[in-house]
């Protein structure tokens, strides 16, 4: 045999053996060899997975597989998971002082991962646009909504065997890189002049996966031109928190939106319906409620039945034992609600599993939704809720409940009704009345979360007078809906009897639950739209059951305001004032404590202060004011109409009579020597300029004008409006009368605005703030407000000429000298 053929048989013999030997080989040794070749044909460098996944590593299993291997960070990702959608929600954990708060949403991303050529992408979903799959126009939504990556990631191994399936990346510079969709936004970014994220001073604190989401908290440190605290630093750090939740495979079916009825909505173009146009579609979101198959016939025959999954809210090991009961009853209030759904226990309140019962349990595992208790000097609470986009379904809802919201609480409770509830007449509530409003609030942000948002069109159902009514407030409480700001009860007179003093969940709140979850079956969304329809034109004119937007920069519709209450808020204020003037001689004793300074007078003054204010904000939007009443095209009447002149001109009168005309009774020289060393003439100032410049606003005598066009003498016009105001504010000239102070200050105040009217334009609506601002536009250079506003002056002008000797005091004709000066420069400008 010669030596090349010899050579050739052993090749053969070496070639037959690995092969024989592959057959005794682990399954797992195969599939590693095929997946590193394919690493290897890609350039990716993939390892053999105990070279990545070392055995140092902690791991955390889950909806991905999370390994900490020293300071890096790997998902090891079933290939099941792949192309299945994930919505991630970015949230500041713990912020810097003056940057929002605890649980403020930054951002909100669907996610997808894809495996390609040896890497796995991190794409962008959108659900904007939308076509069903089964319509040629599909194709061309796809190519018009192409996914952005976020981020690209190599293959760094493959899972231990062929059963496993699963590819592992390194995620670790996804959450300590800047990352814009993970961390701060570029509008608070350009607010504190961020350059650039510090990598030094940035790092991952925990990644924790749970069985449908994963959880990260990373803190970010930014260099800041203008951080909002600690200015010595140059720089911002917050801790954030990023959910990633697997969306259900199978959408929930869709409930779509009607704006008769208040809800949070998410809206859709859909270029697969057949409108001549692209048009956005609006769906509800709420959460999964479902009947049983085996109680479907005992729903139809009106029987109530338990849902498939009831919603349930743990209440966080954190919170105060004795809050507990009081926040859970909250929670279960909104169980009559459910009821006029068909739903019986659709909403429950529990506890959480001890850390000996369950040492696993934890308030950020997305199968849960927990009321948060957290330490916090923030007076308030929250209830935002997790969602998915392509369907409305609520997934999970974290109440946010800082402890400071019993400052609040206690604040408006006295401010409110002090006047005639001896409970609320003290600094510190007992127990059981702070666990009552406790109560009221938790069940207001439930409220949220479930989705409704708030109804400020509620409270103005009720006329004033039955709120002094025991009886009629025993039944309906202080408004229709809890989803209102209409707070307590500060209507009420002593002697009126035990009156409510709050909301509960009332007849809108029932109606809006049943319109929004009560299941249609074996109708689709668009066959359910119909009888959807009829249950709102069945309340349609009954103002229980009005939906009234809550308004922003400015108020355009004084029948849909915040704090207030009843039909008419003249005759409200009035009252409101009357209990007002009831507290304040009485705050020194309420707040007397030995041993204790004067904190909590200083501190309850201004809450009536701040009561009083409310008072005139709720009157002043009647001036110019414009009804908003959601209609469609098959209900009689306009959806817009102006304020009865009349109304106008009395709520006019009324900001004459309390509030230009010196408001003596706020001034108490026994409260002012144990706060303050000063403010009072300043203080008063404030209040009116403030009131003042709200009616002499451009938007409101736009809507004056627009008025005065369509209802021609009828209207409560820019010149009776602006004729109104100056006759008032200088009511003094006509009598000869002597000017005091405060009267003067607000003299000049008023010719002061007139000169902002004459020179400035209409400030522009932030781009961020236009969606939801409430203001009428006007061309000030084009419009009537200028003539309007030099003739006034020019009237003025001559009055003061006329009358400013017909005082004797020195004070009040130096002031009309001054003010006749101040005015010639507004009319004659030196140039």
């Amino acid at each position: 045999m010669n030596k090349f053929f010899s050579h050739k048989l052993l090749l053969i013999a070496l070639s037959l053996s690995v092969s024989s030997c592959a057959v005794f080989q682990p399954e797992k040794d195969n599939a590693q060899a095929a997946k590193a070749d394919e690493g290897k044909k890609n350039g990716n460098g993939v390892k053999p997975y105990d070279k990545v996944i070392t055995k140092d590593a902690k791991s955390d299993p889950g909806m991905f597989t999370v390994h900490r291997v020293e300071d890096k960070y790997f998902y090891e990702i079933p290939d099941s998971l792949f192309n299945r959608e994930m919505l991630t929600v970015t949230r500041i954990a713990k912020t810097a002082t003056g940057i929002g708060f605890g649980g403020g949403k930054q951002n909100t991303q669907v996610h997808r991962w894809q495996k390609k050529d040896g890497n796995v992408l991190l794409r962008v979903v959108s659900h904007e646009i939308f076509a069903a799959d089964s319509l040629p126009v599909h194709e061309a939504v796809v190519n018009s909504n192409f996914e952005p990556v976020l981020q690209r990631f190599p293959i760094k191994t493959y899972g231990k065997d062929s059963v496993s399936k699963t590819t592992v990346i390194d995620v670790t510079e996804l959450f300590t890189k800047d990352v814009m969709a993970l961390g701060l936004p570029d509008r608070t970014r350009k607010q504190y002049k961020v350059s650039r994220l510090d990598d030094a001073r940035s790092y991952i604190d925990t990644i924790r996966s749970y069985p449908e989401n994963i959880e990260v908290r990373h803190v970010k440190t930014y260099n800041a031109g203008e951080p909002p605290s600690n200015e010595s630093t140059g720089s911002i750090s917050l801790e954030f928190s990023n959910s990633m939740i697997l969306l259900p495979k199978a959408p929930m079916e869709r409930r779509y939106f009607d704006q008769r009825v208040g809800w949070f909505a998410r809206g859709q173009v859909d270029y697969g319906r057949e409108d001549h146009k692209s048009k956005e579609v609006k769906y509800l979101d709420r959460w999964r409620l479902e009947v049983k198959e085996e109680d479907k016939e005992k729903f139809e025959r009106g029987e109530l039945v338990e849902p498939k999954e009831p919603i349930v809210y743990y209440i966080d090991r954190a919170t105060p034992e004795k809050w507990r009961p009081f926040i859970k009853q909250g929670i279960e209030d909104w169980q009559v609600a459910f009821e006029e759904a068909g739903f019986k226990n659709a909403i429950i309140a529990k506890d959480p599993p001890s850390k000996e019962e369950d040492p696993d349990w934890s308030p950020e595992d997305v199968r849960y939704s927990v009321v948060r208790y957290l330490a916090s000097p923030i007076p308030n609470a929250n209830g935002p809720h997790v969602s998915d986009p392509r369907s409305g379904e609520i997934l999970e809802s974290d109440i946010n409940w800082y402890h400071n919201v019993m400052t609040l609480l206690r604040n408006w409770f006295f401010v409110q009704t002090a006047a005639i509830n001896e409970d609320a007449q003290m600094p510190q509530f007992e127990d059981e009345v702070m666990g009552r409003l406790i109560r009221f609030v938790s069940a207001h942000e439930v409220g949220h979360t479930i989705g409704l948002p708030h109804n400020m069109g509620s409270s103005a159902a009720y006329p004033v007078e039955k709120l002094r009514d025991p009886e009629f407030t025993a039944e309906f409480g202080t408004a229709p809906s809890i989803m209102d700001y209409a707070r307590f009860n500060y209507i009420a007179q002593p002697g009126d009897g035990d009156v409510a003093l709050m909301p509960n969940i009332g007849p809108y709140d029932k109606y809006a639950i049943k319109w929004g979850y009560k299941p249609i079956l074996d109708k689709t969304a668009e066959e359910e739209k119909e009888i959807l329809d009829q249950w709102i034109l069945e309340k349609a004119g009954d103002p229980l059951y009005r939906f009234g937007k809550q308004q922003g920069g400015g108020v355009i519709d004084p029948s849909s305001q915040t704090e207030d209450l009843g039909d008419d808020a003249i005759l409200a204020s009035e009252y409101g004032i009357k209990n007002l003037k009831r507290i304040v001689p009485n705050l020194i004793e309420w707040t007397a404590e030995d041993g204790k300074n004067y904190e909590d007078l200083d501190d309850l003054y201004s809450q009536v202060l701040g009561q009083y204010n409310r008072y005139m904000g709720h009157v002043a939007a009647n001036i110019g004011g414009v009804y908003e009443y959601y209609k469609t095209y098959d209900q009689e009447g306009a959806v817009y109409t102006h304020v009865d002149a009349a109304h106008q001109k009395d709520a006019m009168q009324f900001l004459q009579d309390q509030l230009f005309t010196t408001p003596e009774w706020l001034i108490d020289q026994d409260i002012f020597n144990k706060i303050e060393f000063d403010g009072n003439i300043e203080r008063i100032r404030t209040f009116q300029v403030r009131t003042l410049n709200n009616i002499l606003d451009f938007g409101r005598m736009a809507r004056l004008m627009e008025n005065e066009e369509i209802n021609g003498n009828e209207a409560y016009g820019l010149l009776d409006m602006m004729g109104d105001v100056r006759k008032g504010i200088f009511s003094e000239l006509s009598r000869g009368q002597k000017i005091d102070r405060y009267r003067r200050n607000l003299q000049r105040a008023y010719i002061d605005r007139m000169e902002y009217l004459m020179t400035e334009e209409q400030p522009e609506i932030p781009a961020r703030m236009r969606a939801w601002s409430s203001r009428s536009e006007v061309n000030v250079a084009q419009s009537d407000i200028r003539p309007v506003v030099r003739g006034e002056l020019k009237t003025l002008e001559r009055q003061i000429r006329n009358d400013i000797n017909r005082t004797g005091d020195t004070m009040t004709r130096y002031h009309l000298q001054d003010a006749l000066e101040r005015i010639d420069l507004i009319l004659n400008p030196i140039k």
